[in-house]
């Protein structure tokens, strides 16, 4: 085994036949992973997201958007039975160690190149431990260590006025400076609420922001988003609702489709709330709360979260 970091795998690898990846990230939420990969290519990278889930029971679950992987994964390890085309690449050990993440990718030919190389030189990567170099008909695996991070999305509603404002722009460039702060700013999800709502300014839309952090920044990601807000919103109402963990809980999602459909009170906003573990906070006012805590309960299914129910 070699161990490497990614400043030694450039000096190293210096070759037409290595695509470095561009960020990847791991959050943990108990013996769940979700890993985040941005790939050097756009549509190509389907193939990871059809291999992976093909070749390894630790993948729950793949998507890709545009370069971006998300792989939800389970801590253990799975007994690769690799096979050109059919299952050309694989995941064989997921591993929690202190405030790292190990990840055991092992491929067939291009894939195994992809294992070690590709991954190594990532920005947030700590190190790789180099068992096999791949390429043409080789296995390459690698381990691929990065810090353990956790999974924070915020809810936010009501920032702007029948006159001015938007909030999904708002809550974008706040998402935005937050990442300029250190904060891994991962996603920016528009849910469509109940298009008949009396109180709405126009087209009654909830923003979630979805966020990567260090173990114990959790409070002062939320300091900072209410104080950014505080400073931005047009609004007397506007509120935020938090998130904590890999994972929506069922009553959260229920409590999110009802609000596409129908008014929804104050009080069983708050209610919810706190039957799921979600944190509210007024920013201005607590109307928003309706509103923040329904963004949370659909910010990872884009299609539902954007209808319109009449």
């Amino acid at each position: 085994m070699e161990i490497l970091t990614p400043r030694d795998l450039k000096d190293k690898f210096k070759s037409p036949w290595i695509a470095p990846y561009k960020k990847i990230l791991t959050m943990v939420d108990d013996d769940i992973v979700e890993l985040v990969e941005y790939h050097p290519c756009v549509g190509g990278s389907e193939w990871m997201i059809y291999q992976y889930k093909r070749s390894s029971d630790l993948v729950l679950d793949s998507i890709r958007d545009g370069d971006k992987h998300t792989y939800l994964l389970k801590v253990g390890k799975s007994d690769m039975n690799l096979k050109p085309s059919f299952r050309a690449a694989g995941i064989e050990e997921v591993s929690v160690e202190g405030d790292e993440v190990r990840v055991v990718h092992s491929g067939l030919a291009g894939a195994g190149v992809g294992a070690a190389m590709c991954r190594g030189m990532a920005e947030g990567v700590n190190r790789v431990e180099l068992y096999n170099v791949g390429g043409g008909s080789k296995v390459g695996r690698a381990g691929v260590i990065t810090p353990r991070l956790e999974k924070i999305v915020i809810g936010i509603d009501d920032t702007d006025t029948k006159e001015e404002g938007a909030t999904w722009t708002l809550a974008n460039n706040i998402g935005m400076e937050l990442d300029e702060m250190g904060f891994e700013y991962l996603n920016h999800v528009t849910v469509q609420l109940y298009p008949h709502n009396p109180n709405k300014t126009q087209n009654c839309v909830a923003i979630a922001l979805v966020f990567a952090v260090k173990p114990g920044e959790k409070e002062l990601l939320v300091k900072k988003t209410h104080e950014l807000l505080k400073k931005y919103t047009l609004s007397d109402k506007t509120s935020i609702a938090v998130l904590e963990g890999i994972g929506i809980p069922e009553k959260l999602r229920s409590y999110a489709e009802a609000a596409k459909k129908s008014m929804i009170t104050l009080e069983e906003a708050q209610l919810t709330a706190n039957e799921v573990g979600v944190q509210l906070l007024e920013v201005t006012g607590a109307q928003g709360e309706i509103g923040a805590l329904a963004a949370l309960g659909l910010y990872d299914d884009l299609e539902e979260a954007v209808k319109v129910y009449y």
